[in-house]
């Protein structure tokens, strides 16, 4: 079954030569040198090692929920970031990783949570190497975490039933045997209240879990692997250049828009439209995904861009905001002839991505993080609460 599962993966990668998806490279490599003339294609020919207790970010291809999935269910993921050692990319954006889920913990009383158990026994890379791994993955929170979140939420439940029963004692009885009473009535529907609640938070299920395509989740790995080091233009993602109109894409922040939504991609542009007979407009600009899906400018960032024409001979330094689905996902920016509907020019964010500072993907991070779920809590649906 693994080896079926890695070939459809293989012959599904794109954009590198099909020799290498032949003969694949299995576990570790040494720091030789003699590397076949394919593969000094595209590595450095250096050596970095992926240790114990590194953390690869990744997304789930499917769907795996806690009250539907089965424990020895295999599904794939995919590397949402590059992975760095000291000499540069050991593992690319887009390596493909095997996943099975281990464990099932079903939502318990007194609030507890469902919880999935993932591991991870190898990586398919785009080049078509296949790595053997050890990584583990768990939504289950540390003990302390869980009574702490648990207790939190009970005493939520028992401080609504007092205040609901004060309500209602007041509502029953009246103010002036509220007064007449002193506060007596008052207090002891609270109490009712307050054990209403407290039943409700024992007899309380916890909720069901759900980890779908484009959560983050964090992979640890557990063991140590020696891995060589990719050469930065072997994984540069294909372009389409248009000859006399030159697009830099100087920056690239990830950004939530006013609502608080962690989806937004702006990039820093200096476009050179020299010699040419092409006008671009920004009526006929988009952000493409790698599932060809494009994605208008957005009206909550700067707009200058948006309703600019670019002739033969204008240089125009601006920022356009796109509001996406993934900020995880591979985008190139596009502008299309208005007539053909055919890509004038296409550029790849990712291309541009390497080359951001250090300082400005830390924030990019904070911004995805601030977006990924903690829990992966499943929705619950409102006409089947389980009381």
């Amino acid at each position: 079954m693994r080896r079926f599962l890695s070939a459809i993966l293989i012959v599904s990668i794109l954009g590198f030569n099909t020799a290498l998806a032949q003969e694949p490279l299995k576990g570790s490599v040494s720091e030789t040198g003699n590397y076949q003339e394919d593969y000094s294609k595209l590595f450095t020919g250096k050596i970095e090692t992926l240790d114990r207790h590194d953390v690869i970010n990744m997304t789930v291809s499917q769907v795996l929920d806690s009250s539907v999935s089965m424990e020895g269910d295999e599904f794939f993921a995919e590397v949402t970031s590059d992975v760095y050692g000291d000499k540069g990319i050991i593992i690319p954006k887009g390596t493909k990783a095997h996943g099975k889920i281990d464990l099932i913990k079903g939502n318990k009383r007194l609030g507890r949570m469902a919880s999935l158990d993932l591991s991870f026994d190898y990586l398919i890379t785009p080049d078509g190497r296949e790595i053997e791994i050890e990584g583990k993955m768990s939504t289950k929170l540390h003990p302390i975490a869980e009574a702490g979140k648990i207790v939190a939420q009970d005493v939520g439940y028992t401080v609504a039933g007092g205040a609901v029963g004060s309500m209602l004692a007041l509502q029953w009885l009246g103010l002036e045997a509220a007064i007449a009473s002193q506060g007596y009535t008052i207090a002891g529907g609270a109490a009712i209240g307050g054990a209403v609640g407290l039943g409700a938070a024992l007899i309380r299920k916890g909720g069901e879990v759900l980890i779908a395509p484009g959560d983050q989740i964090k992979v640890k790995i557990n063991t140590s692997v020696d891995l060589p080091v990719y050469k930065e233009e072997a994984l540069k993602k294909e372009e389409i250049i248009y000859k006399g109109i030159n697009i830099n894409i100087n920056n690239v922040k990830h950004e939530k828009d006013p609502f608080g939504n962690a989806n937004t991609i702006t990039l820093s542009l200096l476009i050179s439209n020299m010699s040419t007979d092409k006008t671009l407009s920004g009526f006929d600009m988009a952000l493409e995904n790698d599932y060809g899906v494009k994605f208008s400018p957005s009206i909550f960032g700067n707009t200058k861009l948006m309703f600019r024409q670019i002739k033969p001979g204008d240089r125009v330094i601006a920022d356009v905001s796109f509001s996406v689905d993934n900020l995880n996902r591979d985008f190139w920016l596009v502008f299309f002839d208005r007539r053909t509907g055919n890509p004038i020019t296409k550029i790849s964010v990712d291309n541009a991505y390497k080359k951001v500072s250090k300082r400005t993907k830390k924030k990019n991070e904070r911004v995805r993080n601030s977006k990924a779920k903690k829990n992966y809590k499943k929705e619950d649906d409102f006409m089947q609460m389980d009381f």
